[in-house]
């Protein structure tokens, strides 16, 4: 089976579109959505529309709990909050209880656990995109399943634990080994922040035990003209940009 696994989609419409037309163009067989579908972006409503509509698995990011009441965020930052404030007013109260109601985790069979920050206690939405950060969740490695899925960090991090320590992955294309448990990070669909502008997400072959990444193109110019109409903070638009 080939898992489509995408994440923070942040508002962004023209992102989605694209990613999921390469993904129906590349065979995936299931597509699991880890989270964050709205923030920052211009789009909220129309992104969880269209995830509705697919009837794929999705969880629970920070943004969408936030959003749905479910978390405090007075820590944010003043845009941030502005922006999470501005989406809770313009997405419907269906839409608001469909997201309060998204799971944290999902596993798929005894091999893939999906959550949208770190597995241990995923309800923290904690980070992981250091070898410091990987390393804290060693003791809880018998918990775990032996393919992690995350998003979060909106990077393209990999790690591959054991009993001897952590190591970074750092190929696009990598195969699965025996023995370690690996944490990736699949990226950003809407706001990638690895210096690559493009959407980003991954594909795993379960049979096969092949993961690789997908970077997609799409209308940046298009999105981040929204978010300025919509008196959204001119750097989230900025950023789309710049990858950052």
């Amino acid at each position: 089976m080939r898992l489509g696994l995408f994440s923070d989609i942040h508002g962004n419409v023209e992102a989605l579109t694209r990613v999921l037309e390469d993904m129906k163009s590349q065979g995936v067989d299931q597509m699991i959505c880890l989270g964050d579908i709205v923030g920052y972006g211009a789009n909220p409503g129309e992104c969880i529309q269209i995830i509705r509509d697919l009837g794929c698995v999705c969880l629970m990011g920070n943004h969408d709990a936030a959003v749905a009441g479910k978390m405090d965020y007075s820590f944010y930052y003043e845009a941030a909050r502005h922006s999470l404030d501005w989406c809770a007013r313009n997405i419907s109260l269906d839409h608001m209880q469909w997201l309060s109601q998204r799971p944290y985790t999902h596993r798929v069979g005894e091999d893939v656990l999906c959550c949208h920050g770190s597995p241990v206690q995923p309800a923290e939405f904690e980070y992981i995109f250091s070898p410091e950060q990987a390393r804290a969740i060693e003791p809880h490695l018998n918990e775990l399943a032996p393919v992690v899925f995350i998003g979060h960090s909106h990077l393209t991090k990999v790690f591959a634990l054991s009993t001897l320590g952590v190591n970074e992955v750092l190929p696009s294309t990598f195969g699965i080994r025996r023995g370690y448990t690996y944490v990736i990070t699949v990226g950003s669909v809407g706001q990638p922040r690895d210096y690559d502008n493009r959407s980003c997400y991954g594909i795993f072959d379960t049979e096969k035990k092949i993961f690789e990444y997908r970077r997609v193109e799409y209308d940046i110019k298009a999105q981040a003209s929204k978010i300025l109409a919509a008196g959204l903070h001119p750097n989230f638009a900025k950023r789309l940009f710049l990858g950052v």
